[in-house]
């Protein structure tokens, strides 16, 4: 893995790419790229939105005993001073800064789009977390998967859950996290398996492996740690999650704190002889900073190829515009919505190679809108005056 951390200017790809997220994902599925991104994938109890949550450092995702992760969650994380706050794709204009009411609202429009209260839908939720304790990086988190369907759940849900998630981790931009509780067996990981499914050879997955501390006296993964057991090419990353604590009395604590949690997490792992002495490449903390390195890594791999994709969508675009030309019919509004979006594509494959040539990528490219907030400027404010010209 690549280690960006020294040139200032990468920090700057992952919030390029989460512009171009956004803009492809809402204003037309034409223009839509394979755009590099973390999937997280795991079963309904792996543990999935405990380690999310950890990630952020603040409760935020709706909880509950039955299948809480409806709709893919498309989760930016952009460093910034000053206060935290959380916006929605849906209402981009509205700070929330109480992360209950972030909770509320996920399950609000979750709730607008899946009227099945037992159901599911592939239509994505956009979250964008400004802090200046999170890591620029972008997690998409997925509906659990589950064996059987539940009563009350729909004949179909096991396969629409499957569905949602290949969609995803069959894009070949897409790096797969697979959570995976340590006290199962590895081999019959859900997570694994789907993963296994689209990415054979394991060059695009990452292994989380949550509940080490409910492994048992006598038991650990350590081997499974240093990557012997399933071997994947980035390997594994073990963290401890908050939840209810039983003592050698039997007896439950109460449920800590995020902080309380990751304090708990890093004297466990000093303390425990089988991961003391791999302690520093384990829990949330290097989970985080990992993940963003690998995810710029990864963007850096990727953009040849995305200033290809792009070139060829503008293209096609330039020939529909032309056959609609060369046509006697007269112009419907597809047609002026065809001939505004291949001007912007124009203008977007200038302002994207220039941003891709990452040699003069700085801080003050987004204040100024260059790259990728450039491109967000040119969706968000011309498109409905190239419209009506």
């Amino acid at each position: 893995m690549a280690n960006n951390a020294g040139n200032p200017n990468m920090e700057l790809l992952i919030p390029m790419i989460n512009q171009l997220q956004h803009i492809f994902t809402s204003v037309n599925a034409k223009l839509t790229l394979t755009l590099p991104q973390i999937a997280v994938v795991g079963a309904q109890s792996a543990g999935k939105s405990s380690v999310l949550e950890n990630i952020v450092g603040r409760d935020f995702l709706p909880r509950g005993g039955n299948m809480v992760t409806k709709r893919p969650l498309v989760l930016q994380l952009i460093t910034s001073q000053g206060q935290e706050y959380a916006v929605f794709g849906h209402k981009p204009q509205q700070r929330f800064i109480n992360y209950a009411d972030v909770r509320a609202e996920i399950e609000n429009d979750t709730k607008a789009v899946v009227r099945d209260n037992m159901g599911v839908s592939s239509l994505p939720i956009n979250l964008t977390i400004f802090s200046p304790h999170v890591v620029n990086l972008t997690l998409v988190d997925l509906p659990g998967m589950v064996k059987v369907a539940a009563q009350g759940q729909p004949a179909d849900i096991v396969k629409k859950i499957d569905d949602i998630i290949l969609e995803y981790i069959s894009n070949e931009n897409c790096l797969i996290l697979a959570v995976t509780p340590a006290n199962i067996d590895l081999v019959t990981s859900d997570a694994l398996v789907m993963a296994r499914s689209r990415d054979p050879m394991g060059k695009r997955t990452i292994g989380v492996l949550t509940k080490l501390d409910m492994m048992g006296k006598g038991y650990n993964a350590r081997e499974v740690l240093l990557n012997k057991v399933v071997v994947l090419e980035r390997g594994f990353i073990g963290v401890v999650l908050r939840g209810q604590r039983v003592d050698d009395f039997g007896r439950t604590s109460k449920e800590l704190d995020i902080p309380g949690a990751l304090e708990n997490e890093r004297q466990f792992f000093q303390n425990d002889p089988a991961y003391r002495d791999i302690a520093d490449r384990l829990g949330v903390p290097y989970l985080q900073r990992s993940l963003s390195l690998q995810l710029t890594d990864h963007i850096l791999k990727c953009l040849p190829e995305l200033q290809r994709e792009l070139q060829s969508r503008y293209r096609d675009l330039s020939k529909e515009v032309a056959e609609y030309q060369a046509s006697a019919m007269f112009e419907t509004s597809s047609t002026f919505d065809t001939k505004a979006l291949v001007g912007l594509a124009h203008e977007l494959h200038e302002n994207f190679d220039t941003a891709l040539q990452g040699t003069h990528l700085k801080e003050s490219d987004l204040k100024t809108l260059t790259g990728g907030a450039r491109i967000a400027n040119i969706f968000r404010e011309r498109f409905p005056f190239e419209l009506v010209k």
